[in-house]
């Protein structure tokens, strides 16, 4: 299974993320609390797939995107994002993420996304 970095501002989340990703047979190799750590941890790390929130301080999901797809074109990005965030969602798909999870989203939904995005 493949290595993840989860970024997403909110502690509860990263950790909700990580036991279902654990529990799903991914390692988690790293996480971060916004965008520009996003950034650098994804230079640092190397993981197969970023599991990244879209609301975040400092710099935003979809810039970290962009920034990670500029550096590093093959990166493959989930995006987290809450209800009613369909615009925005448009424009990461737009942006290069391979795919998107709705919270509160549910495991075996998180687990199939990061399968078929570490598959692409």
């Amino acid at each position: 299974m493949p290595n993840i970095l989860i970024v997403d501002d909110a502690l509860f989340m990263r950790t909700t993320l990580k036991k279902v990703l654990t529990d799903g047979g991914c390692t988690v190799v790293g996480e971060a609390e916004n965008g520009q750590l996003a950034v650098e941890r994804y230079q640092e790390l190397k993981p197969d797939v970023v599991m990244m929130d879209i609301t975040m301080p400092v710099m935003d999901g979809i810039t970290a995107l962009k920034e990670i797809k500029r550096i590093a074109p093959e990166a493959k990005v989930i995006m987290c994002t809450a209800l009613g965030q369909e615009k925005i969602v448009m424009n990461a798909l737009q942006s290069g993420a391979q795919d998107y999870i709705v919270k509160p989203f549910k495991a075996e939904k998180v687990i199939e996304a990061v399968r078929k995005a570490s598959s692409a």
